[in-house]
């Protein structure tokens, strides 16, 4: 059962912005309410990397490659998870996945493309 469904991805050149969003159809809303959510993502041939943290008390970390550019936040009334990436770099292009930390476990997103072209 999909419990995280990711949407935004594409392409775009250097400079340009993306806005990713992440919706938790499944969860109630007490449940996303009480999740810190993430995004992660991975590049071509490498790790998956976390990029954004934002906890359920909405306190939000950031990866040192995108402090500055991009803003993670969150909607529990919509049970949504946004991402807000501006500066792209080509070094960005990499598959972007959410992530819900729950006390039932751990739950992904099956990911969204971005490519950013120089």
């Amino acid at each position: 059962q999909v419990q995280l469904v990711e949407s935004g991805g594409g392409s775009v050149q250097a400079g340009g912005s993306l806005k990713l969003s992440c919706k938790a159809p499944r969860n109630i809303f007490s449940v996303f309410s009480a999740s810190d959510m993430n995004w992660y993502r991975q590049p071509p041939g490498k790790e998956r990397e976390l990029v954004a943290t934002i906890t359920s008390g909405r306190t939000t970390n950031y990866a040192d490659f995108v402090k500055g550019r991009f803003t993670i936040s969150r909607d529990n009334s919509r049970k949504m998870v946004y991402l807000q990436m501006n500066s792209l770099k080509p070094e960005d292009t990499a598959v972007y996945y959410c992530n819900q930390v729950r006390q039932d476990g751990t739950y992904w997103g099956q990911g969204t493309q971005v490519t950013v072209s120089s």
